[in-house]
């Protein structure tokens, strides 16, 4: 099988790898825009998102719950993935995503959220609720200005991992190799078990 590199969410698309296109209400933004704005474009594109819940931020946790559960309901009803933003709201979000029925759940640019004093234990075990309910978790630039997001990296089965770029520009490639290594994995072996994650998602 020939294995393409995956960018599995990218601000940044290069046309060099395959790029799922994306649509969604950004907790961001969840006071200022409705959910009928994005509806139509939820049949155009791959991935519903970026969605979630970002409690470090200003935006009421009200107006986010509220627009990342209509989206949730959307993505379940179209049978489309979700890619999610999560930032001090692991719980919440988990609780969120719980009586859905969804293609499948990214959690992108992941860094957990655990308070601080207790970040490596807590961020080692939403890593590991999450891949117990067979989310993914996709690692990117960031990743590796944290030994302990390294560390959940490492963790992480290939079976529920994902790599991208997001906002970042620093190329795809990079980004796998820096992960192969992190892992202690062949490159190619890395590039052909997320390809083979996409395809889970993509082409069942």
């Amino acid at each position: 099988m020939k294995c393409s590199i995956v960018d599995i969410h990218t601000h940044r698309p290069t046309g060099k790898a395959l790029e799922p296109s994306f649509a969604g209400i950004h907790p961001w933004q969840a006071e200022t825009r409705r959910i009928e704005e994005i509806v139509p474009r939820f049949g155009e594109v791959d991935l519903v998102g970026e969605i979630g819940l970002d409690y470090a931020g200003t935006v009421g946790r009200e107006a986010q719950l509220r627009i990342f559960r209509e989206q949730l309901d959307w993505a379940e009803r179209l049978g489309k993935p979700v890619v999610l933003h999560c930032v001090k709201a692991f719980e919440a979000v988990m609780r969120e995503l719980a009586p859905h029925a969804l293609r499948a759940v990214i959690f992108h640019g992941f860094i957990g959220s655990a308070p601080q004093g207790a970040r490596g234990r807590q961020l080692s075990q939403q890593a590991a609720e999450a891949i117990k309910k067979g989310y993914y978790l996709s690692f990117g630039e960031r990743t590796f200005r944290s030994p302990r997001t390294v560390e959940a990296l490492r963790r992480t089965p290939v079976e529920n991992l994902f790599a991208e770029t997001d906002e970042s520009d620093v190329p795809i490639e990079e980004i796998y190799r820096r992960i192969a290594q992190a892992k202690d994995l062949d490159p190619e072996l890395l590039k052909c078990a997320i390809y083979r994650n996409y395809r889970e998602i993509f082409e069942r």
